[in-house]
């Protein structure tokens, strides 16, 4: 298997954000749809807990089979994502996301289970086959790496906006009729997709056969891909577990009340998309002096001083700053890592950023787990000593990754 190696081109050769999303809007849209579902689920979480009969943390704690599913699904099938063509890939993802949101309008406990496994299943084989999809559109490695960069930003842009967008409608038919449509779109999308992928090739069609597990020895010889792989799922355990006690920590410390704290979220999210965004045009540009290595060692540098900082601000001002540092810090982190995957993957990019995505569902966990230990033993020091340990990790990984680059 070969993997690319030439890890810079020519500004000229990377079309504008525009242009690209023109032409990838079909991957965009799927990008999109398949955050619907879960957004669904945790807008009326208390309406869909009360139809079930259960209560809120018992309904909401279903969640976590999703994140166990994507990461056992992502593992699995990772091996077989460059041997499909990639819209089959993503009609069998949106298939199976369709399927799971009418599951879950029927809105018991066992179909509501069935629908957190189904959905954590469906994204982790949407994600990376259509963001690998979008890259195999370009042939230059920095347009790759930015079309798949511009994936992530759209999906990330949604996870902010999908909230707001989906309240007027649910005022006309409800949860239950918000699912029920997004069933209908993905059905859509998958149908669109498999007629898309009729005749396309698979990346390793034709080459020489590999086994299941040689896939992941070919892996892990593609330069920096364990370690970029590592810091990816630190990264994320750092930020989701600094996530998941956001709004308790401006509670306790500022006595921000909900309504408030929202704008504190869409403060977080609107950073992480404009690093997203931003970070992924910069890495499509021929930069010799930044190189996408040395801008991942700045970024989880960044991320390090600012939740080593964060638990212990003493105004509001500057934690709202360090707030918005930190989001865009890990959004310029996300967009390295998936830069370099896709430019060091070559015809094994869709196999290494579905193990990327696996890793980052377990270090969703993870972070959520440890986070919760460093709160119980310290308070919010605790949590910061956690929080900082897991980055620095990252860094020194990071660190590797730069001082060991690959020939070009």
């Amino acid at each position: 298997m070969s993997t690319q190696q030439n890890l810079s081109a020519p500004a000229a050769e990377v079309p504008g954000d525009l242009r690209m999303a023109r032409r990838l809007w079909p991957f965009l849209l799927a990008s999109t749809v398949s955050l619907i579902p879960f957004t669904v689920f945790g807008m009326y979480l208390v309406p869909i807990a009360d139809a079930a009969g259960g209560s809120v943390a018992e309904i909401g704690g279903l969640r976590g089979l999703g994140g166990l599913a994507a990461l056992a699904v992502g593992v699995l099938l990772a091996p077989l994502m460059d041997r499909v063509p990639r819209e089959l890939v993503a009609a069998g993802g949106l298939a199976l996301l369709g399927v799971s949101a009418a599951l879950g309008a029927v809105g018991n406990v066992l179909a509501l289970a069935v629908f957190c496994l189904l959905i954590g299943a469906s994204t982790s084989i949407l994600g990376p086959s259509v963001g690998a999809a979008a890259a195999d559109r370009f042939r230059s490695p920095a347009a790759a790496g930015r079309a798949a960069t511009l994936v992530s930003a759209t999906t990330s842009a949604m996870a902010m906006l999908a909230a707001p967008v989906l309240a007027v409608p649910g005022l006309l038919w409800g949860w239950r009729g918000n699912l029920l449509a997004a069933s209908a779109v993905s059905l859509a999308l998958a149908a669109a997709f498999a007629w898309r992928g009729r005749g396309r090739r698979a990346p390793l069609a034709g080459k020489e056969r590999v086994s299941y597990l040689a896939t992941y020895r070919a892996l892990a010889r593609v330069p920096g891909a364990l370690p970029l792989l590592a810091v990816a799922m630190l990264r994320t355990a750092a930020f989701m577990g600094y996530l998941a006690y956001l709004a308790a920590f401006y509670d306790q410390r500022f006595d921000l009340a909900p309504g408030w704290f929202a704008l504190v979220w869409s403060l977080s999210g609107a950073s992480f998309f404009l690093g997203n965004l931003f970070a992924g045009r910069y890495l499509a540009t021929d930069r010799p002096w930044l190189t996408p290595e040395r801008l991942l060692v700045g970024g989880i540098t960044v991320a390090l001083i600012a939740v080593s900082a964060f638990y212990f601000s003493p105004t509001l001002p500057l934690t709202l700053l360090l707030t918005a540092v930190m989001g865009a810090s890990h959004a310029t982190v996300a967009a390295c890592v998936t830069t370099l995957l896709v430019r060091r993957g070559g015809d094994l990019r869709g196999s290494a950023l579905s193990v990327n995505a696996a890793g980052m569902s377990l270090g969703t966990f993870l972070g959520a787990a440890v986070g919760g230990v460093g709160l119980g033993l310290g308070g919010y020091p605790g949590a910061a000593v956690v929080f900082a340990a897991i980055t620095l990790v990252a860094v020194t990984l990071a660190l590797r990754i730069h001082h060991r680059p690959p020939a070009t």
